[in-house]
């Protein structure tokens, strides 16, 4: 049992490792991006949009990540059931049609924790690039003469 929570403890520092690397290029990519999509709706929405979806590819990717171990392991038969079964414990969906073996059973509850955890810091990311597009755009407003 203690090397399996290991190995979830593993899984789980490479999601947080593929969560800081997408998180820092997005960062290093919005500060121009905010700047100018402050002070145009479509622009900032635009913004948004592509700042979920690169989330959203994060997330698949640390899924990928666990369940490929799981396949890997043998502790679900194939890939397609693993990617499914990772995908509903990593959301904390958990509708429970497809579980693991009852000797890898705590990793399935490390790799919920870890989704709680990733998907929260995504949606801090989220709200604070909402929070730098308003900035930017009280900024402008400011910055704006007056007639």
């Amino acid at each position: 049992m203690f090397w399996k929570l290991f190995i979830a403890w593993v899984l789980m520092a490479s999601c947080v490792m593929v969560h800081a690397m997408g998180m820092t290029v997005a960062l290093r990519l919005l500060e121009r991006m905010i700047a100018r999509a402050g002070v145009r709706f479509w622009l900032s929405t635009w913004l948004l949009v592509r700042i979920a979806g690169w989330a959203i590819l994060l997330h698949l990717v640390e899924i990928g990540l666990w369940a490929s171990y799981y396949t890997w392991k043998g502790a679900l038969p194939d890939m397609t059931t693993a990617l499914y079964f990772s995908a509903m414990t990593y959301t904390t969906t958990g509708y429970g049609d497809v579980v693991l073996p009852p000797a890898w059973r705590l990793a399935g509850g490390v790799e919920a924790l870890t989704g709680i955890l990733m998907c929260g810091w995504s949606a801090a990311f989220f709200f604070a690039v909402v929070d730098q597009t308003d900035e930017a755009r009280q900024k402008w407003k400011r910055e704006q003469p007056n007639e």
